[in-house]
């Protein structure tokens, strides 16, 4: 290990404060849109496939199923998106779009690929290509748990 002060921050604290700029300007632009990511993410689920039960949404959309129920409750209180009991088994609920939810999907995704538009602005395909292999090869040097003391230290 070398000695004295860091010459650099580690990559870790460094990839952790992009990641937080990069999340707050997507959050700050989807909340300009009358959107919220956690709405963006049904949405795009949804739409991706039309009549989805919760227990499938919350599997792709990442959230767990009590915070999943907080926000459909909300998006279908706003009319953008239906729940019904499934005939074949009364205990799943299954979630659908509405045209106002359509509506909120379109203007929603407008606002993702501006933003994708603003994060790719000085790079070339290649550059984006290289970027993905290193952000690929992050992850996978943290998906074994491999280094977690090592990366407790440095961040």
């Amino acid at each position: 290990m070398p000695q004295g002060p860091p010459t650099a921050a580690p990559i870790g604290l460094e990839l952790a404060s992009v990641s937080r700029a990069v999340g707050r300007a997507f959050d700050d632009a989807l909340s300009s849109a009358g959107g919220s990511r956690p709405t963006w993410l049904v949405l795009l689920s949804l739409k991706t496939r039309p009549m989805a039960n919760q227990r499938e949404l919350a599997a792709a959309v990442g959230i767990q199923g009590a915070t999943l129920t907080h926000h459909l409750n909300a998006m279908e209180s706003d009319g953008l998106l239906t729940r019904r009991r499934d005939p074949a088994n009364r205990r799943v609920h299954l979630v659908e779009l509405t045209d106002a939810g359509e509506e909120a999907f379109h203007r929603l995704r407008l606002v993702a690929m501006e933003h994708d538009a603003r994060l790719r602005e000085g790079f070339s395909d290649e550059d984006l290509e290289r970027l993905r292999g290193l952000l690929g090869r992050l992850r996978a040097n943290v998906a074994d748990g491999a280094g977690a003391s090592a990366g407790a230290a440095t961040g």
